[in-house]
């Protein structure tokens, strides 16, 4: 029996005015998949990325269906859009934390979708949800800066903070939108290490995108590469060869392979 899709990409394409970011893609993500979507700066892997949760608008003629449900269909959002983003957790780039806020208020923002936002507002969160926020705080390793402002932690503690949030969300998915672009190499190893837990333990379906090819060779057992709008490669870390990688990125291979890749992929 084939494994149930947990997103699934048909014919999509986006335009820009005159600038097509996808060019008719299809892309299919089981359950409990980890997937990396690599390539070069305006390739459309963050486009292709938000377009599976509806940040993004695919134009006519496409179907993008995630957990389950069609979220969007012939250049328009579904009525489901909202259902499929409660199970699904997204993680950006820049955390998305509110600085002002201690850690646990922003990873209460995570147990918004089935509390009232009356209570949300005033901190009269459930005791059971307060209780789920520390065991994920926990399970990422930052419970011990709980009380602490989001602004006055490093990048990797944030990221790892907004990764919490989205376990208090009760996310069965989790996007993550070059969440370790900003960080340093120890952080971003950590916050690696975390989303490939959550996925080995808890079998929670996790799509990436990098900049750093060798994070994806390291974590992920699948690798998607899309080159101008389009996927050019969907298979194992092992499949990727550096003429493959030189096609994918040009000049800018050198700022992609970095110590840790393979040696055969820097040579």
């Amino acid at each position: 029996m084939a494994a149930a899709l947990a997103f699934l990409a048909e014919h999509v394409s986006k335009t820009y005015g005159e600038r097509r970011a996808l060019d008719a893609v299809d892309l299919k993500v089981a359950r409990g998949e980890m997937v990396a979507l690599i390539g070069p700066s305006g390739s459309g892997k963050s486009t292709l990325l938000r377009t599976l949760t509806g940040l993004v608008q695919i134009d006519k003629g496409g179907r993008i269906e995630t957990a389950g449900l069609t979220i969007q269909a012939d250049g328009r959002l579904t009525d489901k859009v909202r259902q499929a983003r409660a199970r699904t957790g997204f993680i950006f780039q820049q955390f998305n934390l509110v600085g002002r806020l201690s850690l646990f208020s922003n990873v209460m923002v995570g147990a918004l979708a089935r509390v009232a936002g009356w209570r949300g507002a005033l901190g009269l969160w459930p005791t059971a949800d307060k209780r789920r926020a520390m065991e994920a705080l926990q399970r990422v390793g930052v419970a011990d800066y709980a009380a602490q402002r989001a602004n006055t932690l490093s990048g990797g503690q944030q990221q790892r903070g907004a990764i919490a949030r989205t376990l208090v969300q009760g996310a069965e998915s989790i996007l993550a939108d070059e969440p370790v672009a900003s960080l340093d190499p120890v952080s971003a190893r950590r916050v690696m290490a975390t989303l490939c837990e959550l996925n080995e333990k808890d079998g929670l379906t996790v799509i990436i995108t990098l900049h750093h090819v060798e994070y994806a060779i390291r974590y992920c057992r699948r690798i998607v590469a899309l080159k101008a709008g389009r996927i050019i490669y969907d298979g194992p870390p092992s499949g990727l060869s550096r003429p493959m990688l030189v096609d994918i990125y040009g000049p800018e291979i050198e700022d992609v392979l970095g110590p840790d890749a393979p040696v055969e992929l820097r040579q």
